[in-house]
């Protein structure tokens, strides 16, 4: 069958637009959140129409990283056409298609450098490979890139557009923390998931008479613990922002459980909480952003409440299970209109845009906003310091998920 594909740079006509076709590039970066499948369907589906081309790149930033522009193989294993057809069913399940790591082609350590590179490599690392991705993307056609990810995905897309790399990015994490959005996709989800979590575990926490201790996902901003504490009605709930105190928290823990006519108490702990005068839980070794693995502090929070109070608890690291499965109503609503704006952006000729929420109304900010602050909990306004719990001082002018 001859290709009936228009040229690229051949004028198409696309609504009350005349367009050239253009080739989209798209990946996914950082951990896997519903909604991502539908982001990349809706993309596909919206520029199909028009004569453009998408390709989805595999495994994130690792997929130009590992591409050699030598070896057709190496392409083939990193890049995916995608169509209408390839894309049909894939909304119908949670995670990616096109797969996800932590790589970030501007800091490479030495043991991870592409074979067909090793030989341009010279000192200990972290090695800059940019020039390498440029040349990739460059000999593959792309014309303008769009990732899906949180602050490090995105930071490394920023370095990409100031390369001169066209990009209209697209914000995604659970812990709702990317600067200059309100909204991320995957957190609706990841809430939806937490309190649905705890509300099950009160059933054996509640019949045992004991001290359930919650542990959520959220390094550096404890909004995912905060508003799902919120929700399900937690007695505590312990936050990034806000270390906290071990025997200050046992004597609150106790007076809740003895509050309780079935005799429990139930709290949650972002991952990134720290105690007093400590530090966070990390394990492993650093990312390619820097980052450690986080985990534990829940356990080891558990452990200090049973020798402070001489309570039995149950101690459950929800954990992936936040990011598992399909996207909430929520998710699917927001991941697909970042979509279509995204695709909208990249027909017009934009670049160096980041799809957003703000104030309740989609918009699309310079994506270097993502590196012009950083985005916590306002303690003053949604925590009780003292008591170590959600205290919401005043709805009226917040924005949905009161951030």
């Amino acid at each position: 069958m001859p290709d009936t594909r228009p040229e690229r740079g051949r004028p198409i006509l696309r609504g009350p637009r005349l367009e050239s076709a253009i080739k989209i590039g798209i990946l996914t970066g950082g951990g896997d959140v519903p909604g991502l499948n539908p982001s990349i369907k809706a993309v596909v589906n919206r520029v199909a129409d028009g004569g453009h081309e998408v390709v989805g790149i595999r495994r994130g930033w690792a997929g130009l990283l590992y591409t050699s522009n030598d070896d057709p193989a190496t392409t083939a294993a990193n890049f995916i056409d995608l169509t209408p057809g390839t894309v049909r069913t894939i909304d119908r399940t949670g995670g990616t298609v096109l797969h996800t790591s932590r790589t970030n082609p501007g800091r490479v350590r030495t043991e991870e450098v592409p074979p067909f590179l090793a030989a341009e490599i010279t000192g200990e690392g972290p090695h800059d490979l940019t020039k390498h991705v440029l040349s990739v993307l460059e000999a593959q056609g792309i014309d303008v890139l769009i990732p899906i990810g949180g602050d490090d995905t995105l930071s490394y897309a920023l370095r990409i557009h100031e390369e001169g790399v066209p990009v209209i990015a697209i914000p995604k994490t659970m812990d709702n923390d990317v600067h200059g959005t309100d909204y991320c996709i995957g957190f609706s989800t990841a809430v939806t998931r937490g309190v649905e979590f705890i509300n099950n575990l009160r059933t054996s926490t509640g019949s045992h008479e004991r001290i359930a201790v919650i542990e959520l996902f959220g390094r550096y901003s404890g909004e995912t613990s905060l508003i799902t504490a919120y929700l399900a009605g937690v007695d505590r709930a312990l936050i990034s922002e806000v270390p906290f105190d071990a025997d200050r928290l046992a004597e609150l823990v106790l007076e809740d459980k003895a509050a309780n006519p079935s005799n429990y108490a139930m709290i949650t702990v972002s991952e990134g909480a720290t105690i007093r005068s400590g530090d966070m839980v990390l394990g492993g070794e650093e990312d390619a952003y820097g980052h450690r693995k986080l985990g534990g502090i829940g356990l080891h929070t558990g452990e200090l409440l049973k020798e402070k109070t001489g309570q039995n608890i149950i101690y459950q690291q929800v954990a992936y299970l936040m990011r598992s499965g399909r996207p909430d109503s929520l998710d699917l609503m927001v991941a697909t209109n970042y979509a279509v704006m995204a695709a909208d952006l990249a027909i017009e000729g934009a670049s160096g845009r980041m799809v957003a929420l703000r104030n309740g109304t989609y918009a699309a900010v310079p994506i270097s906003v993502t590196r012009e602050g950083v985005k916590r909990v306002d303690v003053d306004e949604l925590y009780d310091l003292d008591a170590y719990r959600p205290k919401v001082r005043h709805v009226t002018g917040k924005p949905m998920f009161l951030y």
